[in-house]
């Protein structure tokens, strides 16, 4: 009974272990067939998908902007000569953290509309973006995307940072008049006697396009970086047409 009983045990596991094989071979062939355009471009769009959101929720957080030095916003260029001169201000000092606290906000604020034109434009992607996007550079993908996008970020972005830099915060006093008592104060010494003596320049920059503009900045970048972890870190490919498309990468 009991060499019957073995007999059966044994079937059982050749008999698994054959079917075991044929899966795995059958694995193997699935993994060496050449890619079809449509697995190409199933892959790029969700190379994309994820890129975009995850650096849109990245940076949409609180201090998204703010705590990263990459893309923190600081005051415009033209205004450099402000936090040089601080001392010259009253209040600068508090004044200049505030406006650039208020500038990250608004940042922050604009990149959670961007999900939608994001996907919009991948949905568009042809065969052919799909294996020029493939075969490109680590950031293709992200060009690709910011080809068919800026303009329609910025046309959304610029209105919801305007809205958010006139929000009254802290006080009462939105950004924009944070920036103005800044700016005021400082062109009046640029004005004064000593400060033209000393060459300062006044400082008149828009900032909501500012604003729009290092936005729009940071979130390309952010998709880049998220493109170029999927492209170089096996990792990254959460799925099976990421592995797949970008696994023959590593091959060539």
């Amino acid at each position: 009974m009991k060499k019957i009983f073995s007999i059966i045990i044994l079937s059982i596991l050749l008999s698994s272990c054959a079917e075991m094989q044929t899966v795995l071979n059958q694995y193997a062939l699935e993994q060496n067939k050449p890619l079809t355009s449509g697995e190409v471009s199933s892959g790029l769009k969700e190379a994309l998908r994820i890129g975009s959101v995850n650096a849109a929720n990245i940076l949409a957080t609180e201090n998204g902007f703010y705590k990263d030095e990459l893309v923190k916003i600081l005051l415009p260029p033209e205004a450099q000569s402000i936090t040089k001169n601080l001392s010259l201000i009253p209040g600068g000092k508090d004044l200049v953290e505030k406006v650039e606290i208020r500038l990250n906000r608004a940042a922050e604020d604009a990149v959670k509309e961007a999900a939608p034109i994001f996907a919009s434009a991948i949905s568009e992607m042809t065969i052919v973006d799909a294996f020029n996007i493939l075969k490109g550079e680590s950031n293709a993908a992200t060009l690709y995307l910011q080809s068919k996008t800026s303009d329609k970020l910025k046309n959304l972005f610029l209105p919801k940072v305007k809205v958010s830099l006139d929000k009254k915060l802290l006080a009462n006093i939105s950004t924009n008049e944070s920036w103005n008592l800044l700016t005021q104060n400082y062109n009046k010494v640029a004005g004064s006697f000593a400060g033209k003596i000393t060459n300062l320049k006044p400082v008149n920059t828009k900032l909501d396009e500012y604003v729009t503009d290092k936005a729009l900045q940071a979130l390309f970048l952010k998709v880049a970086n998220e493109e170029k972890q999927i492209r170089k870190d096996p990792i990254k490919r959460v799925n099976n047409i990421l592995k797949r498309v970008f696994g023959e990468l590593d091959k060539s």
